[in-house]
């Protein structure tokens, strides 16, 4: 049976790291979002990584060690000495929350440390710690996750 593991990379290694496991056959996934860019001379738009340094592993126990062929990356995340592993549900909902229109979400009387239940077509029902509160924006630490995001009120 296949688990999803926790691999870091080098700093902004990440879609380099992603190319080549994929080259190599290995199930990986590196969430992006896009975002904009202020330059000097302009703006752009460019795919960051969602959660910096980390890319997702799919594979069996055995196979783990493979990744380490590849340049740039460099651990794993362990919990309780074993290597952490990643509910296929958690991926799921990482992947629809990229994909999904969160603008739809409605904010009320909330503060910085409350829990917040999200009451939205993708993350009906999932729980948040409140980080900070912005004009437009809210920063939610998601619990089941453990990654931040933003939602536009």
């Amino acid at each position: 049976m296949t688990h999803w593991y926790v691999l870091y990379t080098k700093p902004n290694r990440e879609k380099k790291v992603l190319s080549e496991l994929q080259k190599l056959d290995i199930t990986a996934y590196c969430p992006m979002v896009t975002t904009i860019r202020q330059y000097s001379d302009r703006k752009k738009k460019v795919q960051v990584p969602l959660i910096p340094r980390v890319i997702f592993i799919q594979c069996f126990e055995t196979y783990r060690s493979k990744v380490f062929n590849v340049s740039g990356t460099s651990h794993y995340l362990f919990w309780l000495k074993k290597p952490a592993i990643v509910k296929n549900e958690e991926i799921e909902t990482l992947q629809g929350l990229l994909k999904s229109d969160i603008n739809d979400v409605h904010i009320e009387d909330i503060k910085t440390g409350d829990t917040y239940v999200i009451q939205n077509k993708f993350f009906n029902g999932q729980e948040g710690i409140v980080n900070e509160i912005t004009k437009n924006r809210i920063h939610l630490t998601l619990k089941e996750l453990g990654i931040k995001i933003t939602i536009s009120r």
